[in-house]
């Protein structure tokens, strides 16, 4: 069998967490170094996408210290566009002096991310979107959007950025919704320094496929980055990969294999409830296992399978392989 792809996680899942109800949270707060040193007991983990800002009194020597520390590298930097000064948005915000600072804080966090050495900066604007009928002017909402993406691109043309497309929250529509919206305006910006980062629970819960989009920004050369989870299809619920929908998450692996795509496997859950380290050491064990399944998958079979659109011939495939190499995992 070859190796492991190499396994990372969004450093988010090692934080503790509050929602509207539990107000003072699930657990004490947790800091950036204090989350470093909890993915760095995960194990198998090699990569990390880190939130900026780091929490108060964290510098980025201090994180780069501690990477090193517990062996671990930084994939992707995420900016924090998403708070309240930007709650009603960051590139689409009615107000040009917050799109100025908006811009001025991602620039801020693209020196972060050759600060440390990361592959990518990576943009999710859950603010810019909308929450009623009538409430913005989409045309102009498609403007703001690609021409900020495209002025971030151009001022960083050093560096990969990727989108994080949702089709909601914290804005009940987001702008950047679906892999197909986010390809077309990526190509509006005429940039080539913009990709996707595909989320597969925020693909199962806007409705599409997860695998079928993955393959449409492959074919344009956009996927750059995925993060993978699950959910019960109606929310974003970031739970533990495989333990509701198992089957599409190996479709999804399935597909990137088939396109040759090679690429970190990172993980982007929360934990509200779980222990964190935990959380993660069982999803990496369900990702060995597929990948497992992935080198012992009749391929031709199931080729021949697809061929016919013979669905029970298929799933007969999927099912003997991929429940059965999950079993041999410890």
């Amino acid at each position: 069998m070859s190796e492991y792809p190499r396994f990372g996680a969004g450093l988010w899942h090692f934080a503790s967490y509050l929602d509207r109800y539990a107000t003072d949270g699930y657990a004490p707060p947790v800091s950036t170094i204090e989350q470093i040193a909890r993915a760095g007991a995960v194990g198998d983990l090699s990569v990390v996408d880190v939130p900026y800002p780091f929490t108060e009194g964290v510098t980025v020597e201090d994180v780069k210290a501690a990477l090193a520390e517990h062996g671990l590298e930084a994939i992707g930097v995420t900016p924090e566009i998403y708070m309240r000064r930007f709650s009603k948005g960051a590139f689409t915000n009615p107000d040009a002096a917050v799109r100025a600072e908006a811009l001025a804080f991602l620039n801020e966090a693209a020196d972060v991310v050759r600060a440390l050495g990361a592959k990518y900066l990576k943009v999710w604007p859950g603010q810019d979107g909308w929450d009623y009928p009538f409430q913005v002017n989409h045309h102009d909402q498609w403007e703001l959007a690609v021409s900020g993406m495209r002025e971030l691109a151009q001022a960083n043309a050093d560096l990969k950025i990727v989108i994080e497309y949702k089709p909601r929250e914290p804005r009940n529509k987001m702008f950047w919704d679906s892999a197909a919206k986010t390809a077309l305006g990526i190509k509006a910006m005429g940039v080539d320094n913009v990709g996707v980062l595909l989320d597969f629970g925020h693909a199962l819960y806007g409705g599409e496929s997860p695998a079928a989009a993955a393959q449409l920004l492959i074919d344009h050369g956009l996927l750059w980055g995925m993060d993978v989870n699950d959910n019960l299809r109606g929310w974003d619920d970031d739970m533990v990969v495989g333990t509701v929908h198992p089957v599409e998450v190996f479709e999804f692996f399935y597909t990137l294999k088939i396109n040759n795509w090679e690429g970190v496997w990172q993980l982007d859950q929360f934990p509200f409830r779980e222990d964190t380290v935990e959380a993660a050491k069982l999803s990496i064990r369900f990702l060995k296992g597929l990948h497992r399944a992935l080198e012992e998958m009749d391929m031709d079979a199931l080729r021949e399978a697809q061929a016919r659109q013979d669905a029970m011939g298929a799933q007969k495939l999927v099912q003997d392989v991929l429940f059965s190499c999950l079993r041999d995992e410890p």
